[in-house]
């Protein structure tokens, strides 16, 4: 294997080699010339031609080192292009060669932190993305109910004679919308303990359906005329009870929502399904619907700030399951997931 001489080894043997080869022209010059025609002249220009030469070839010797250190100039300029560069080292000397390595060594090293400057800005633009998306979604929640509260309380305060029954009526409406707001809060504590990692599950063994019937009961009351069928069944889970209860609520009210006719709820095995025969989703729809902060203009759906779904999505992932979806547009959807 060839290895590169040093700097100083490279001066050497050029010098050396470049004595010898004047001394041997100087010699041949002496030996061939005849006699007559050495004379004081003669030696002047043969030591002037040996000073030319010897001129001449420090000359090269330092244009080739100007010509490496031109190189070294390119691997500091040429940060961006480093990839155009060959990793071999191309330097007729140990030192360049050695310069050479290192530099490639601490380019590569410049570019990782390069690739994780950029990942971490991209990161950082999603996180502000992600955050401007949830105070858009807060603020396009939030203002519906809000301006209701407002609006049937500056009814009620501005008409002192306005009728009992129309009174109730509006304080009713109050009521509701205070609820909304306060359902909406909740969802957005706990998706933050969902993201902060702080959700830790409760788990105790029950009966899923009598949950399930009572969570239907308490929606037909607040969806009033809107049926809810819950089949007969029995599953013993071992699950976070209060977590169940919000995924079940959340798949419930959202076939109540988005359909006119009753909402089928059915165990099968040790799967629960919620069905009903509403708008449905599209097939392009369908993967995006359970991403936070997702809202289709189909339908003009309101889906919580986007959060519904995505709740129910990470709390069947703490009990290790998943959220199924069927759906057709205009004929409607099924929800399941498996529990144990």
């Amino acid at each position: 294997m060839y290895n590169r001489p040093s700097l100083t080894e490279y001066v050497i043997a050029r010098l050396i080699t470049v004595v010898i080869f004047i001394t041997t022209l100087y010699t041949l010059a002496i030996v061939l010339v005849p006699q007559e025609y050495q004379n004081s002249a003669f030696h002047i220009i043969l030591f002037i031609l040996s000073q030319i030469l010897l001129l001449t070839s420090v000359y090269i010797g330092a244009k080739r080192v100007r010509r490496e250190l031109k190189n070294v100039e390119n691997y500091l300029s040429g940060i961006g292009e480093f990839e155009n560069f060959n990793p071999e080292a191309r330097f007729f000397t140990r030192e360049f060669e050695n310069i050479n390595l290192k530099l490639i060594q601490i380019l590569r090293k410049m570019k990782k932190k390069e690739s994780e400057k950029r990942k971490y800005t991209a990161k950082i633009k999603l996180k502000n993305r992600q955050r401007s998306d949830m105070l858009s979604a807060i603020a396009h929640e939030f203002r519906n109910p809000i301006a209701a509260i407002m609006g049937y309380a500056q009814t009620l305060t501005d008409d002192e004679e306005i009728p009992p029954a129309l009174r109730t009526k509006f304080l009713y409406k109050i009521y509701n919308n205070g609820e909304k707001i306060e359902e909406l809060l909740s969802r957005l504590l706990l998706w933050n303990s969902f993201e902060s990692g702080e959700q830790k599950l409760q788990i105790s063994k029950f009966d899923i359906r009598p949950l399930i019937r009572e969570i239907a009961i308490n929606l037909e009351e607040k969806y009033k005329g809107r049926e809810i069928n819950v089949a007969e069944g029995e599953l013993i889970v071992h699950a976070d009870k209060a977590l169940m209860d919000i995924v079940i609520k959340n798949l419930i009210e959202n076939a109540l929502k988005y359909s006119k006719e009753a909402v089928e709820v059915s165990i099968v095995g040790d799967e629960v399904r919620v069905s009903d025969r509403g708008v449905g989703i599209s097939e392009e729809n369908i993967e995006k619907v359970t991403k936070k902060f997702f809202r289709t203009d189909e339908h003009s759906w309101d889906n919580s700030m986007g959060l519904g779904l995505a709740i129910v999505k990470q709390i069947l992932k703490l009990h290790d399951s998943v959220l199924k979806i069927e759906s057709e547009e205009n004929h409607g959807s099924t929800f399941s997931f498996h529990i144990q």
